[in-house]
């Protein structure tokens, strides 16, 4: 039998890895079809996507958090105007955009 292990993670919490398997999977964000609906250990109702690695299923927490981080990093990407429609994803670049919301969060 090959199970892998489910993580349940905050967007904000993703490694460098993981947020850049996330980009790719999802490189224009994601769909109402790619949430799934479950209910936590302590019975919360949790909305996520997947990202799926050899060994493990992350279920990325869906939040208008995340959903801010994604579009404000495709915004600042179309006004760079050395970037192709083909460039990658810098995984880099996203956490600072997420990191700069928290700050203003705060």
């Amino acid at each position: 039998m090959n199970s892998k292990r489910k993580i349940i993670v905050d967007f904000s919490k993703l490694t460098p890895e993981i947020l850049q398997l996330f980009m790719e999977e999802y490189p224009e964000s994601y769909t109402p079809k790619n949430v799934i609906t479950f209910k936590n250990a302590k019975n919360e109702t949790v909305k996520a996507v997947e990202v799926i690695t050899e060994d493990t299923v992350y279920l990325v927490k869906v939040s208008t958090k995340l959903d801010e981080a994604i579009e404000n990093y495709l915004d600042l990407e179309d006004s760079d105007d050395d970037v192709s429609d083909d460039t990658f994803v810098d995984a880099d670049s996203l956490k600072d955009v997420i990191e700069d919301e928290d700050d203003l969060d705060a």
